[in-house]
């Protein structure tokens, strides 16, 4: 749920697979490869960088708080753009997909800084569960971006109303809802925590 809220949230990304996707029915797909070669050894290097990091309750308590507040932050972001269903122009779109997936990805703090606090909560507590559940759970998530960035690329390319506004705003509703609870459930097991610690 949480990874598709991030997927389907308007950005350049989504931009430059709808974009491009008008010339090609498989822009997304090469998007997404070109988003996961930039994501893949992210999620590998936060958590080998952060692991030792991570043990210390404080380390943990300000990680859930702001993981917490993003979710919160970006389910507010989500609620706003239901508003409006324009989506800008990327300069990306004048590259090729694959070129354009990384670097959109790369360059893009809202992804970095996603990673860096509720993708890094979500990849340490997959790791605790052992090293497949890591594997599964970085499979999925990027599965969600193959998935989601071809079928807007698809759908962009046929010219039909298969994801029309009105669907989009539902299913951003749902997430934004989503995020929400997620956020405060974050922040819930962070202040639980601070309050034994004190």
């Amino acid at each position: 749920m949480i990874s598709l809220s991030g997927v389907m949230a308007p950005g350049p990304v989504t931009a430059a697979a709808i974009g491009m996707g008008a010339r090609s029915r498989y822009a997304g797909m090469l998007i997404a490869i070109g988003h996961g070669i930039v994501e893949f050894p992210l999620m590998i290097l936060i958590v080998l960088g952060m692991g030792r990091i991570l043990k210390l309750p404080t380390a943990q308590i300000v990680i859930g708080l702001a993981g917490g507040a993003f979710l919160l932050m970006m389910a507010v972001g989500m609620l706003k753009s239901l508003r409006s269903a324009e989506i800008q122009e990327t300069k990306g779109a004048k590259h090729k997909p694959m070129l354009a997936g990384i670097i959109l990805s790369a360059t893009n703090p809202y992804f970095l800084f996603w990673w860096a606090t509720v993708g890094l909560a979500l990849a340490t507590t997959a790791t605790g569960m052992g090293i497949w559940a890591f594997a599964l759970f970085a499979v999925i998530h990027w599965l969600c971006d193959f998935i989601w960035l071809g079928a807007l690329s698809w759908a962009s390319f046929k010219g039909t109303g298969l994801f029309g506004s009105r669907s989009q705003q539902i299913v951003l509703m749902i997430c934004a809802v989503a995020l929400f609870f997620f956020g405060l459930f974050f922040i819930y097991n962070a202040a639980s925590a601070l309050i034994k610690t004190v």
